[in-house]
């Protein structure tokens, strides 16, 4: 079985768990009711649409 001849670094440990651990933005799409951005699959917060109904009356 292998065996690491040297201790791995605390820091190193820490490097390659921050490797993947990036902040994203977020992929905003267009509302098609009021051309305001919103996220997608989401009611819209400003006009209240979703799928070109109306959920939340203003």
């Amino acid at each position: 079985m292998a065996v690491p001849k040297r201790k791995t670094a605390k820091s190193k440990t820490k490097m390659r768990r921050a490797a993947n651990s990036k902040m994203t933005v977020k992929g905003f799409v267009e509302c098609p009711q009021c051309h305001d951005v919103k996220l997608p699959h989401r009611v819209c917060p400003s006009c209240g649409h979703y799928n070109g109904k109306e959920i939340v009356a203003e």
